[in-house]
């Protein structure tokens, strides 16, 4: 039978493990077949293949709720533990149906950030194995907000060392200068949602220590002109605003152990020439090459209000 040791090494083993290894018999519990041996932080895992990732998997979320918390119930544990059902949902399964489907991130709340669909589970799974993502789709299918999940998730696993988000800055291509007061009243309205989303997922403290030592930067896209970025998770979010030569621009930024998600709604461009948008036109440029990968999100993906997919279809209906 398979077998695998996992080192804990930075965690309190006496937390992690529970009273009388308590959460450990748990976790055997709940994937049968499995066994489980602890000794001080090295963990000795006896199972199925499958089972064994899993496990893995668990102990990687109860690693970052106890770094997280400085402690770990019985009740923390139940709720790792329900977003790794040996059931994957099937393929008539609707795509709401969030049964299985494994946790990106837990928020500060203590809620959970997973995919809610069908295609947010496509986008987590390509931005697992591809350096370069687009997530194309209308407003309000999660295309951001997972995005950003993924990024807070990377800074948290040390897989990167800096999250840089980014937007075209003023949607009809103005130039900052033109904008009264400073850099951040002008850029702020702007970059908004992409602090929500930060605030939504990080404690406050820990973002403000993040943006204060540049772990975290949120930047107007042009203002990215000219920098490497080096072992970093970068999104450009309303990318259909930017132009063919900006997009050039965000993409040659990449630097050795980075990458990036690219987000936007091809149908909201706020560029006078639509055909100019840098996303509409990088479907057809970067096609085909390996380590770029296209991710299409539909209203169906919509997690908003309910009427919202009702609105994006009676504007569909009204553009045709």
């Amino acid at each position: 039978m398979p077998e695998k040791k996992l080192s804990i090494e930075g965690a309190d083993p006496l937390l992690l493990f529970g009273f009388n290894d308590a959460h450990l018999r748990k976790i055997e519990d709940a994937f049968p077949e499995t066994h489980i041996t602890a000794r001080g932080t090295e963990i000795h895992l006896e199972g199925t293949e499958e089972n064994i990732q899993k496990v893995e998997q668990v102990f990687d979320e109860m690693v970052v709720l106890l770094d997280r918390n400085d402690h770990l119930t019985e009740e923390d544990v139940d709720t790792v533990l329900a977003l790794f059902d040996s059931e994957k949902p099937s393929a008539s399964s609707p795509s709401g149906d969030t049964a299985g489907r494994e946790a990106i991130l837990f928020t500060p709340d203590g809620e959970v950030i997973k995919p809610r669909s069908r295609n947010q589970e496509r986008l987590v799974q390509s931005a697992g194995t591809n350096d370069v993502v687009f997530a194309i789709g209308p407003a309000g299918t999660g295309k951001t907000y997972v995005a950003v999940a993924l990024a807070v998730a990377a800074l948290n696993n040390h897989e990167v060392n800096r999250i840089v988000l980014s937007r075209p800055a003023v949607e009809a291509g103005e130039e900052l200068g033109f904008l009264p007061g400073d850099f951040y009243e002008k850029v702020a309205p702007y970059l908004r949602p992409l602090y929500d989303a930060l605030e939504d997922m990080m404690p406050r403290d820990e973002l403000a220590e993040s943006l204060e030592q540049d772990r975290v930067e949120v930047v107007p896209l042009a203002y990215m002109r000219g920098r490497t970025l080096k072992s970093s998770f970068v999104i450009l979010d309303e990318a259909q605003n930017a132009t063919t030569g900006q997009m050039k621009m965000f993409l040659t930024r990449l630097g050795p152990h980075s990458q990036a998600i690219v987000t936007g709604d091809i149908t909201q461009t706020d560029l006078k020439d639509r055909s100019a948008s840098g996303l509409i036109q990088v479907q057809h440029i970067l096609k085909g090459i390996d380590g770029i990968d296209f991710v299409y999100l539909e209203r169906e993906d919509v997690a908003r209000h309910r009427l919202v997919q009702d609105i994006i279809a009676a504007y569909e209906e009204h553009d045709e």
